[in-house]
């Protein structure tokens, strides 16, 4: 999805997510700003229904679940929350409830389809900040322009190490939620 800043006065987190509630768009929010959420491509919304489809099938007897982008992130360190394209969390589901409103705390994998308008954010700025959520594990990066997959897997040692994938054959498999994935039902019926 596509950010652009909203010309309002600063918010606090709970007047963000009073607005948030009687929003007809979603809205992230960073540092007393919202940023209003456009419309994503086609190539966008099939490389997510097909994520959501695969993950789905693949962790439905698991302790892990998959959401799509309609389940809003906290960063709780930076008070930042945002709308991952994809995230999975695996056990206890925890939940900052506010207003009604409800908040993921414990992603464990996060996935982000790259846009034009996004991509420099998502892989630089976005990335340290997802790095503070402590439950993160893999963050996935996939492109809808071309066949790159890229994943950053975090070790032992609290480094992230990085891994591309770059052809249709080839199965990037998400270690911590134990499932693979074939890049051809990523790109399942995108069109370049």
């Amino acid at each position: 999805m596509n950010a652009q800043a909203l010309k309002k006065s600063t918010m606090t987190p709970e007047e963000y997510l009073d607005f948030e509630k009687t929003s007809e768009e979603r809205n992230e929010y960073f540092n007393g700003e919202i940023f209003a959420m456009v419309g994503a491509s086609l190539n966008h919304n099939q490389i997510s229904m097909n994520l959501g489809r695969e993950l789905g099938v693949q962790l439905k007897d698991s302790p892990c679940r998959p959401f799509s982008n309609d389940l809003r992130v906290k960063i709780q360190q930076i008070d930042k929350y945002t709308y991952p394209d994809v995230v999975i969390v695996c056990g206890n589901i925890e939940l900052e409830k506010s207003g009604g409103m409800e908040t993921l705390l414990n992603p464990v994998v996060i996935i982000e389809i790259l846009s034009d308008s996004t991509e420099l954010y998502d892989r630089g700025t976005k990335f340290h900040h997802y790095r503070l959520i402590p439950s993160l594990q893999e963050y996935i990066l996939v492109s809808q322009h071309s066949c790159l997959v890229e994943k950053y897997v975090k070790s032992d040692e609290e480094q992230w190490i990085y891994t591309s994938y770059e052809q249709m054959d080839k199965i990037m498999a998400i270690e911590s939620v134990k499932c693979e994935l074939i890049l051809s039902d990523i790109y399942y019926r995108v069109e370049w």
